[in-house]
């Protein structure tokens, strides 16, 4: 690992350090915007509720009414609703899809358009909820500004994705899950050991328990990223047995899905509450019924966030991973499964294997997803002081991918360097 650090910041390797320099600084601009509020507004003091998880993953920006105060959340919630439009639902996207890179350009700037719309409505609807009293220039006038925001948030995800180090929008997100962990450790301290509410030896007895269920939740979320079934693939035109011959294999992540299926349940879970601060600004008997049935802190919402969770992972996994495609690729390369029938056995062998996988991924995501809201129900903690979750899904899997992209960037680097020198 440090000799990797001594070779990025070697003389041969200047434009990756730029790459680093450009992300770093981008993430700083995320990170100091989160703290400036707009002029007219004021932070929220009550409770979040349900949208604490958006509030960690904008760094703390919507408790502050900060101009990110949305951060990319748009932008991820209009990527999930694009790819979804693109399996055969709507037959546009669908032949965008089979378009190369011409479609995928279009579908970029569909979905930064469609981003857009949906951060201002969210910036509508919160501005409505949280700045009660306020006059309808002075929302729409903190709406716009929110959207702005958004907007500029996008442009630097892409920056950091052309110019810099690993995917800009999750690498944005990331950065404020990790400016949020500061506030977190800070008030689970002064609740544990420094407030009155537990005893001195318990206090620190519970905190120092917090700290390790961080530590167990980051190996296990680890573990579960990096694990995956290999598929062993036989080629007709290879012999494996030959000396220096190499198996290969058809990789099925774990947890192929990430941590989408969380936030596309999150949102599900949010769009009534959003419409209903619309409507009747969060007082009305439609508020209340959302309130105590929908949204995901009480029993039944709880138990339907979890129960979308499994359906949009088994599903979005399922339909990403098309078996069927996959078993017609590795047919065309000359490829097979020893002991399994080229066609629709194949095809069948795939998707059992891809089926059985997401089960137990999916299960993962909902002890992830579970975890904070049961500890915050059994205890007296506040929704601010969050147990791992999918705050911490998000930061491991883009640390583990960046680090991959860096070391592949590495190892291409000092392979070229090394065909230099034999010439």
């Amino acid at each position: 690992m440090f000799r990797g650090i001594a070779q990025i910041f070697s003389k041969s390797n200047k434009d990756l350090r730029k790459r680093i320099y450009l992300t770093m600084l981008c993430l700083g601009i995320f990170c100091m915007g989160t703290t400036i509020t707009i002029p007219w507004a004021s932070a929220v003091y009550k409770e979040l509720g349900f949208l604490e998880i958006f509030n960690i993953m904008s760094g703390g920006g919507l408790r502050n009414f900060s101009i990110f105060a949305l951060g990319v959340s748009p932008y991820i919630t209009a990527s999930i609703i694009t790819q979804l439009l693109q399996m055969d639902i709507i037959p546009y996207f669908s032949d965008l899809k089979d378009q190369g890179y011409v479609g995928r350009q279009k579908m970029s700037k569909i979905t930064r358009y469609l981003g857009i719309f949906i951060g201002f409505v969210q910036a509508y609807a919160l501005s409505v909820f949280y700045m009660s009293g306020a006059d309808t220039m002075t929302i729409l006038k903190t709406a716009l500004v929110m959207t702005a925001g958004t907007a500029f948030c996008l442009w630097m995800g892409d920056q950091i994705t052309t110019k810099g180090i690993g995917n800009g929008q999750s690498m944005i997100i990331m950065a404020g899950i990790i400016q949020s962990m500061p506030t977190i450790f800070t008030s689970a301290y002064k609740t544990f050991i420094v407030g009155e509410t537990f005893a001195s030896w318990l206090g620190v007895l519970l905190f120092i328990i917090f700290l390790l269920s961080y530590v167990l939740i980051i190996v296990g979320i680890v573990w579960i990223q990096l694990a995956e079934r290999r598929i062993p693939i036989q080629y007709a035109n290879r012999t494996n047995g030959a000396y220096g011959g190499q198996q290969s294999y058809l990789p099925v992540k774990l947890n192929s899905a990430g941590v989408i299926p969380v936030i596309f349940a999150s949102i599900v879970t949010t769009i009534p509450g959003t419409i209903a601060a619309l409507f009747d600004k969060g007082t009305g008997a439609a508020s209340t019924f959302i309130n105590n049935y929908i949204v995901y802190t009480s029993t039944t919402g709880f138990i339907l966030y979890l129960v979308l969770i499994f359906i949009f992972g088994y599903f979005y996994t399922i339909l990403t991973l098309n078996p069927t495609e996959m078993a017609k690729d590795l047919n065309e390369r000359g490829g097979y499964i020893p002991g399994v029938r080229p066609g629709t056995d194949t095809t069948e062998y795939i998707g059992s294997s891809i089926g059985k996988l997401t089960v137990v991924g999916n299960i993962f995501l909902m002890l992830l997803a579970a975890l904070p809201i049961i500890v915050s129900k059994i205890s007296s903690l506040d929704s601010s002081i969050t147990i791992g979750g999918t705050g911490m899904l998000i930061v491991v899997g883009v640390a583990i991918e960046t680090y991959k992209q860096l070391e592949s960037s590495l190892l291409s680097r000092s392979y070229s360097e090394k065909r230099k020198r034999l010439r």
